[in-house]
């Protein structure tokens, strides 16, 4: 039978990710949910047999199969973890909490009800990440000793609960910052991370993250494995474009990169260097926004079980965490 699942927050990316997964022909919507009548209206447009329903617990006295939240990042850990202790699976956008603290107790919601949990690390999927990873995990590029990554953002959240720290958890470090560290540590295996060190500015300015709201951040990881991870990340950075995105791996046999095109936030390549030479991996167009969605999707109508890999999810909020404790 055809998993039914709720949609919870259909702004845009709540509504693309719903799309993604209707498309794929895994799961059946079966309910959508937003305070917003212009979202939800547009939410019943891609699935016009869904019953718009008022809350959660609405939601959840359907019995459905699962849910995919998206909503604003304060009600994530709550909602997830209302959904697994109700039996439904959850797909959540990130971060899935404000802190470690609330990731890992949804995670451990999850392995207790035992239910399938996943969060949309989507850049993983990226055809120019699947190139990459292979010759990582592959020892292709020799031992990775150095891996710089960037996500700079020529414009910041248009939503003022993003720079309310109790509500977002953090600023550009949270919001972008979290998809260079499940990168970096994907790719790498989920090394353990020995030291941090961090600085985090707002406005140009070294702040108090324990109270401000960084629009610019630079970290760095020392792994267990002896790899060096450096990352930097900003909103409304004078980038010369809408954005830099790119992950660099370099190891003692070669190297390998993702880059934006052109200041793309869609368009990617990936190419594998040796020395003074580039070899281009994989080029543009790639639809991989909804692929991880579609991942989840597929597999709960398989298997609505808890996944282990769950884990990894939490392993990338505490770095976060530490991240914000280092600054």
């Amino acid at each position: 039978m055809t998993p039914r699942v709720g949609f919870l927050g259909t702004g845009w990316i709540g509504r693309h990710r719903m799309q993604a997964m209707i498309d794929s022909g895994a799961i059946r919507a079966a309910a959508v949910c937003d305070p917003s009548a212009e979202c939800r209206d547009a939410a019943m447009q891609l699935a016009p047999d869904a019953e718009p329903v008022g809350t959660l617990d609405a939601m959840l006295d359907m019995g459905l199969d699962g849910v995919v939240i998206a909503t604003p990042s304060a009600l994530h850990a709550e909602q997830a973890i209302r959904a697994l202790d109700a039996g439904a699976a959850v797909f959540c956008q990130k971060p899935l909490g404000r802190d470690a603290a609330e990731a890992r107790a949804v995670v451990a919601a999850a392995r207790a009800a035992g239910r399938l949990l996943a969060v949309d690390f989507s850049y993983r999927l990226t055809a120019a990440m699947q190139a990459i990873a292979p010759l990582v995990a592959g020892g292709e590029l020799g031992e990775v000793f150095a891996v710089d990554l960037v996500f700079h953002n020529a414009y910041g959240p248009d939503k003022a609960w993003f720079y309310d720290r109790a509500q977002s958890g953090g600023g550009c470090v949270i919001d972008l910052g979290v998809h260079l560290v499940d990168l970096a540590l994907w790719t790498l295996g989920f090394p353990a991370v020995e030291r941090v060190a961090a600085r985090l500015f707002g406005g140009g300015r070294p702040i108090n993250p324990a109270a401000d709201v960084e629009d610019f951040a630079t970290a760095e990881l020392a792994t267990t494995t002896g790899a060096t991870v450096r990352l930097a990340c900003s909103w409304r950075l004078a980038a010369g474009r809408d954005a830099i995105i790119e992950a660099h791996f370099y190891g003692t046999e070669g190297g390998a990169a993702l880059r934006n095109v052109g200041g793309s936030f869609y368009d990617f390549v990936a190419e594998r260097y040796r020395g003074t030479a580039t070899e281009t991996l994989s080029t543009p167009p790639d639809a991989w926004g909804g692929r991880a969605a579609v991942r989840w999707a597929e597999r709960l109508a398989q298997d609505r079980r808890f996944d282990p890999a769950a884990a990894e999810i939490a392993a990338v909020a505490a770095v976060i965490d530490r991240i914000y404790a280092a600054a």
